[in-house]
């Protein structure tokens, strides 16, 4: 379980470290620009965020509950 979760953090990272890159275009989007000049691109970080968690959580609970019912058709 620990290598799972630790591999899952790595990948996360560098996934992450991967779309910070992205982020250094030089173009500037109007409607990013004008979300940022009114602080609404924070709300928009948040709900992403919040999604994200939410699905991560919802598969360590399916991955939990699949463990135990493996477990129970073992014995």
């Amino acid at each position: 379980m620990k290598k799972k979760l630790l591999g899952f953090t790595v990948f996360c990272s560098l996934l992450l470290a991967s779309l910070f890159s992205f982020g250094q275009a030089t173009d500037k989007v109007d409607m990013a620009e004008a979300m940022r000049s009114n602080g609404k691109i924070y709300v928009v970080v948040a709900v992403v965020a919040i999604i994200f968690i939410g699905l991560v959580i919802f598969l360590i609970t399916i991955d939990r509950k699949v463990k135990k019912l493996e477990k129970q058709m073992e014995e």
